[in-house]
């Protein structure tokens, strides 16, 4: 199951953005930009900020997460938000020895279908070690021959040969990452992977992430999630047409019932 965590943010977001903001309207010296921005200041910009649409100081606020017992597939979907960092552990460098995966709920739910898949995962582990054995032995013995000693030609063979032996490796395999974005990115983010059609996992992930900067930027993030909360669905004919599901969900959530 995806586990996700705040690693650490900017200091005191929201007074970082109001301040931001403040600049924006303001003839005050930057030494003097943040005297007098007490919690009912700062929710005073970020409200204006919000009704004015006004998104460039958000993004002085940014927030790293850390993400594990994620799926490879969940991998290629979040890095196309390209307004972002990510540091992902390589399957170059850390060989998949009995490797962990997600299951997906709709085939876990099958008893058949999660039998189906979990051969497939078992049947994918053996020919990742075969290939990895192959490949090794080969380049160990060439390694030796260009005069390395034991131990360097076995480190540096295990790790040639996983560099090859990774491809039979399914999406399924998980994987952990260190993801930052600013506030603004967030947002957008929200609007899009919160979403009732976002697939399933980055789904899990995007809520996982969400309720975690509400509780350290409430004002920043009140109205963050996806577009349905508060106005009409954007999606056209593809809406899940269950906007009232969504908004109770949240809602519930928002409000500690659930």
């Amino acid at each position: 199951m995806a586990h996700v965590e705040l690693l650490t943010y900017t200091q005191m977001p929201e007074k970082t953005v109001a301040s931001a903001a403040r600049l924006c309207y303001s003839p005050s010296d930057i030494s003097a930009i943040q005297q007098g921005m007490t919690e009912e200041r700062v929710s005073h910009f970020m409200d204006m900020l919000t009704a004015n649409g006004h998104e460039t100081p958000v993004e002085h606020a940014s927030f790293t997460f850390g993400i594990e017992g994620v799926s490879r597939s969940l991998l290629a979907q979040i890095t196309r938000h390209r307004i972002a960092s990510f540091s992902v552990q390589s399957q170059r460098y850390v060989a998949e020895n009995q490797f962990t995966y997600v299951v997906p709920p709709e085939i876990a739910e099958i008893p058949e279908a999660k039998e189906e898949y979990l051969r497939a995962m078992e049947e994918d582990q053996r020919h990742y070690e075969s290939l990895t054995a192959v490949l090794k032995a080969k380049h160990k013995k060439a390694f030796l021959a260009e005069g390395l000693s034991e131990k360097s030609a076995e480190r540096q063979a295990e790790k040639k040969a996983i560099e090859d032996a990774r491809f039979v490796l399914p999406n399924a395999c998980t994987t952990k990452m260190i993801c930052t974005m600013d506030a603004r990115s967030l947002l957008h983010f929200f609007s899009l992977r919160c979403c009732n059609r976002a697939q399933w996992e980055i789904r899990e992930v995007a809520e996982q992430m969400l309720w975690l900067v509400k509780n350290v930027a409430p004002h920043l993030f009140a109205k963050a999630g996806p577009d349905c909360l508060y106005g009409a669905c954007p999606e056209g004919k593809m809406c899940c047409g269950k906007a009232e599901e969504v908004r109770a969900h949240y809602f519930q959530k928002r409000n500690g019932e659930a």
